[in-house]
């Protein structure tokens, strides 16, 4: 192994063959004393405790040099070819540089990248002085991912010649007026050097750290001793406001999650993925442009006083290039625990001249008041407390069947996903932990009551993971539960945090945390949920995008393993059913305008995907924004006729009998006939055709059942 030897590169003139201009970039960044120690000790607990521990050597070396550069500048807009050729002369050091704890490099790679913004600034400013020509039949690369480095300044220039009039363009097509349009694009290039040029020591330290821990496995992360400490702060601070987890991507804020119960949640405009372009205050407020803002101070901007409105507008990740920002209007609220509990429809399905009620659980998370279980409070609130009381009102109104909803469910508690699962189940094993030493511990479900032994399907998405995918793994493997929707997400691994502070013997400064993974989940059939996920037994199209989402995304994820089977005993047999069920479903797919939409779309962003151009001709880019908005308007045709009534007569009819998250709804007081029939004020929500067809799944389930029991009945019938 090459011995690292920074000392003597510190002191030359010339560092990796480039120099650095003092004057553009913060030259007080440089290592901190503590961080020294803070590297050594990562290190050994990675190699020790980790679930896949790596060593540290030169072949990994080379990966923590390529994945730093890729952190800093993922689309190769800022590096010159001979800037990546110098740093790779010590490609092979980084691993003792972080094993002694002198990262110097990574401060002087970082130091570089802030000039090189500083350079592109500079020109990008320059640029707004004069005028563009958007008649030219030209292109504009805006995806450089698997594109070469370029050499030159002059290659630089007219790369961002053209990512600047991008830029203009777009805004033009969202009828900004020129002197606007140039305000804009000045703060945001401004805005854009100053977050990175305002980088501290820290932030530095966690980058470089982090391309090597995330390296091992995606779900592993070393936080700063400013983002641990503010860890749960950030967290409230993001979710406050209008309800959603935001994060940060290619120059913009992004909608990471959208919270259960909360504003945005509600108010139903804000999808994942959608990137905030401008945040404005009230219902006229001016709109601030928050490109290239960090996450930190848009979150700032979005929070506010409970009852105040802010307005964002964003693109969405499915739009195209150049696509215009829409608008959307939130009142702020608290997101509170009661509205990310629990909830719960009952939905009458029309099946030829039969009616059949279905309760629906929408479940946002496993959730379990740790605190107040711990106190002995005997009313603590939990997941599967919740659920038992659903389970009883669906008794008492003669429920048939359950649709139990996980869509975008990202876990939570490990034993409410357990105990939930002995609801539906006799007692038996639920989940197997494997830990980094080999050892297996089964959870299993001791209670031998049911609550609910009647027909359900288990309703799931891309975003559903972790302990959803354990409940959802669980009653497919038991044949207690038939699975519909998209692949579930594939999250099948055990995180804890370490104080590193435990380790050290100098208090003076705090050095974070890691974020380590120490288990991995199993199924009770012995396969993995890592990776994988849990595939339904009926899938649902995917949407557009889908194929780019979960853990089997992630180049350095875990694989998919499997261990011995636990003894375990079926407690339902839905081999026979599956395959029926299946073809009904396949029958209504066809015919049903919604999934060809989620099919149209997913071609559309197949085809796009790979164009990694955009056209620069202004009368290009209007006709391509005149047939998204034909193909808008077409569509909106379509689902007005679907709201007047106008279904095939293959898709039954479903409607809300009763809905807990309606003020206003009232459980129907009577199982009579004419109270089921009068379908006066009920309504079918158009917006959630994946929850009526998971209903009609299960009706189709119900009444399989029924005809089984009813050919029993028969034969077992003395003959006369």
């Amino acid at each position: 192994m090459k011995t690292f030897i920074l000392k003597s590169l510190i002191l030359s003139t010339l560092f990796l063959g480039f120099q650095l201009n003092a004057r553009s970039i913060p030259t007080t960044l440089k290592p901190e004393p503590y961080q020294k120690e803070t590297s050594r000790w990562l290190v050994r607990l990675l190699e020790q405790l980790h679930y896949k521990p790596m060593k540290l050597n030169d072949e990994f070396s080379k990966k923590i040099l390529d994945n730093y550069i890729d952190i800093l500048d993922p689309n190769k807009v800022y590096f010159y070819a001979d800037d990546v050729k110098n740093f790779q002369q010590h490609q092979y050091e980084l691993d003792d540089a972080i094993k002694s704890g002198n990262v110097e490099l990574a401060f002087q790679i970082f130091k570089l990248y802030v000039q090189r913004i500083k350079e592109r600034t500079d020109y990008s400013l320059a640029l707004l002085d004069k005028p563009f020509d958007f008649t030219k039949d030209e292109e504009y690369i805006w995806n450089r991912e698997d594109q070469p480095r370029v050499n030159t300044e002059k290659e630089m220039n007219n790369l961002w010649k053209k990512r600047v009039k991008n830029d203009y363009l777009n805004l033009k097509l969202a009828s900004k007026e020129e002197s606007k349009i140039k305000e804009i694009l000045s703060k945001r290039y401004k805005r854009i050097y100053k977050r990175v040029s305002e980088s501290n020591n820290e932030d530095v330290f966690q980058y470089f750290i982090n391309s090597y821990v995330n390296l091992i496995e995606p779900h592993t992360s070393y936080l700063a001793p400013r983002t641990s400490e503010n860890f749960k702060i950030n967290m409230s601070l993001s979710l406050q406001g209008i309800g959603a987890l935001l994060g940060f991507e290619d120059d913009h804020v992004t909608i990471k999650k959208i919270i259960k119960g909360g504003p945005a949640e509600k108010q139903g405009g804000l999808k994942n993925g959608d990137k905030i372009v401008a945040v404005g205050q009230g219902d006229s407020g001016t709109f601030v442009d928050v490109v290239g803002w960090r996450t930190d101070d848009v979150v700032e901007k979005i929070r506010g006083k409970k009852g105040t409105v802010v307005r964002l507008s964003v693109i969405s990740d499915d739009d195209l290039i150049g696509a215009k920002p829409h608008t959307i209007t939130i009142t702020r609220d608290k997101v509170k625990l009661e509205e990310q509990a629990a909830q719960y429809k009952i939905l009458k399905v029309h099946s030829g001249d039969k009616l059949h009620k279905i309760g629906v659980i929408n479940l946002p998370a496993f959730y379990l008041d740790f605190e107040a279980k711990s106190r002995g409070d005997e009313d603590y609130r939990s997941t599967t407390r919740d659920v038992r009381k659903i389970l009883q009102e669906f008794k008492s109104k003669n429920v048939e069947a359950l649709v139990m909803d996980l869509r975008n469910n990202g876990g939570g508690s490990l034993l409410e996903a357990r105990d939930l699962t002995g609801l539906f189940i006799d007692k038996g094993p639920v989940v197997q932990i494997k830990n980094s030493r080999g050892n297996i511990q089964v959870d299993r479900d001791t209670d031998k009551s049911v609550a609910w032994d009647k027909p359900m399907v288990v309703l799931e998405n891309r975003s559903s993971a972790s302990a959803s995918e354990i409940f959802a793994a669980a009653l497919q493997d038991y044949g207690r539960a038939v699975i519909v929707g998209e692949r579930s997400f594939g999250k099948g691994t055990v995180q804890s945090l370490i104080p590193l502070d435990n380790y050290s013997n100098n208090k003076e400064h705090p050095m974070g945390q890691l974020k380590l993974t120490l288990s991995q989940f199993f199924r009770i059939n012995g396969g993995s949920t890592q990776n994988r996920g849990v595939i339904p037994d009926i899938n649902f199209p995917s949407h557009a995008g889908a194929d780019s989402y979960g853990e089997s995304e992630y180049e350095n994820a875990l694989p998919w393993t499997s261990i011995k089977r636990s003894n375990y005993t079926m407690q339902g047999n839905l081999t026979q059913d599956i395959p029926v069920l299946r073809k009904n479903y396949k029958t209504r797919e066809t015919v049903n305008p919604e999934f060809g939409f989620i099919d149209e779309d997913r071609k559309e962003y197949d085809k796009l995907k790979e164009d990694i151009t955009v056209s620069l001709s202004e009368k290009v880019r209007k006709k391509e924004t005149q047939d998204r908005e034909n193909k808008k308007i077409e569509r909106k045709k379509k689902r007005e006729a679907i709201l007047k009534g106008e279904l095939n007569p293959l898709i039954s009819a479903v409607d809300v009998l009763f809905d807990s998250e309606d003020d206003n709804a009232e459980i129907d007081k009577t199982d009579d006939e004419d109270e089921l029939t009068n379908t006066e004020n009920n309504s079918e929500p158009a917006d959630d055709f994946i929850l009526m067809e998971a209903a009609r799944i299960v009706t189709d389930l119900v009444e399989l059942k029924s005809e089984k029991l009813l050919a029993q009945t028969n034969k077992t019938k003395p003959k006369t």
